[in-house]
């Protein structure tokens, strides 16, 4: 405890005059950088070059080595005044989780924001490009996202789920609303969509520009049972999803409770939770959506053998009760791409109807914002 304590010390922010939290309206440096719109107010560092570089700043005067990992480990350099800088290589598009290391000890950077992903609350980077412009704030119409809790009878304690509603919700009394219902990867929770999906602003968005119509999000905690991967844990989402996630959303919320209202999707862990949970559910879900997934081989081989014969046996019925049934990843990078294409093969080899997009940029949460805006307008239409 002496060590972590002694190690959180060695944190000392430096702070600068107030700089706007926004990239668009941030004064620039005399390097034409930026501050990350993901830092605490005030904070100078990091900050994004032009060519998207970053130049991370931070004062330990006791270390004797400080790093940075975004992916890939960044060694800083000690100044005199006991501060250490260094400058990465050009950062890819968007949201990038990221830890701070100080002699080997793991913590977030004091001067950003945290965010809840890898299991742990981790600092993370937002890093703009023209392309963005689908999840940037707008002069548009905007929904709310509503912090809603309820009591789950599957694990017999009080659980909690984001619901995005959209424009003119409460003042559109008499209206109903179709439902997306979508799922996190592993190690993350119910804000992962929320917060680093910049869900809100891509379904606000596209119902302004007309390329969605006006739906309800409900973006719950996917982690249950023991382990996200095993068959226990998906067996036990998929009773909640549907004795507690469901009948909540719709006791609560006006919505069209059929079928082909109903969409279920999910990235990574969520998207293994949506295969288990949509392709055995089709009477429930007309639209599918898995993002950066696929079964696990081999670990879920069993799992993943029996859900094939199923397909096999129930092919007419499946291809008939879903309307979309998508699939997409983050090219050869992403870590799911070889289970997933051996997947599709399957999927082919059983005539499964689906379709398939490729957006490169890996295991990412800017591959699967992307996915969420070519996604969102396919459905309920």
């Amino acid at each position: 405890m002496r060590k972590l304590t002694h190690l959180i010390c060695l944190l000392q922010l430096v702070y600068f005059p107030a700089i706007s939290q926004q990239i668009k309206t941030a004064a620039p440096d005399m390097l034409g950088g930026v501050p990350a719109s993901t830092n605490i107010r005030g904070a100078k560092y990091p900050l994004i070059l032009p060519d998207h570089r970053v130049v991370f700043k931070v004062k330990a005067p006791d270390a004797q080595k400080v790093q940075i990992d975004l992916g890939k480990k960044y060694d800083l350099v000690k100044e005199q005044d006991g501060f250490w800088n260094v400058t990465t290589d050009s950062i890819g598009e968007g949201f990038h989780y990221y830890t701070l290391l100080i002699d080997a000890f793991a913590t977030a950077d004091p001067a950003s924001e945290s965010f809840y992903g890898m299991g742990r609350m981790a600092s993370g980077i937002e890093i703009p490009f023209a392309g963005g412009d689908y999840y940037a704030m707008k002069d548009v119409p905007h929904g709310d996202i509503r912090l809603k809790k309820y009591y789950s009878t599957v694990t017999q304690s009080w659980r909690q789920m984001y619901v995005y509603t959209p424009p003119g919700y409460d003042s559109h009394n008499a209206e109903k609303y179709p439902v997306l219902y979508i799922l996190h990867g592993g190690g993350e929770d119910e804000r992962g969509w929320a917060t680093q999906g910049r869900t809100d602003m891509i379904i606000d968005n596209l119902i302004a520009a007309k390329k969605a119509v006006p739906m309800l999000v409900v973006m719950p905690d996917a982690n249950i049972g023991a382990g996200g991967f095993g068959e226990e844990s998906l067996k036990a989402f998929e009773k909640e999803m549907e004795q507690c996630i469901i009948p909540f959303t719709e006791k609560n919320y006006r919505t069209k409770n059929t079928a082909d209202n109903r969409a279920l999707a999910g990235l990574s862990m969520g998207g293994i939770n949506t295969l288990y949970t949509g392709l055995y559910h089709t009477a429930i879900f007309s639209y599918l959506g898995v993002f950066s997934s696929g079964w696990i081989v081999p670990a879920q081989n069993a799992i993943a053998n029996a859900q094939y014969d199923y397909l096999k046996q129930n092919s007419s019925k499946i291809n008939q009760d879903l309307r979309l049934f998508w699939l997409s990843q983050g090219g050869r990078e992403d870590i799911a791409y070889k289970n997933g294409q051996l997947m599709l093969g399957k999927l082919d080899e059983l005539n499964i109807k689906h379709s398939y997009y490729e957006y490169p940029g890996g295991h990412t949460w800017p591959v699967w914002r992307n996915a969420l805006y070519h996604f969102a307008p396919l459905l309920f239409k």
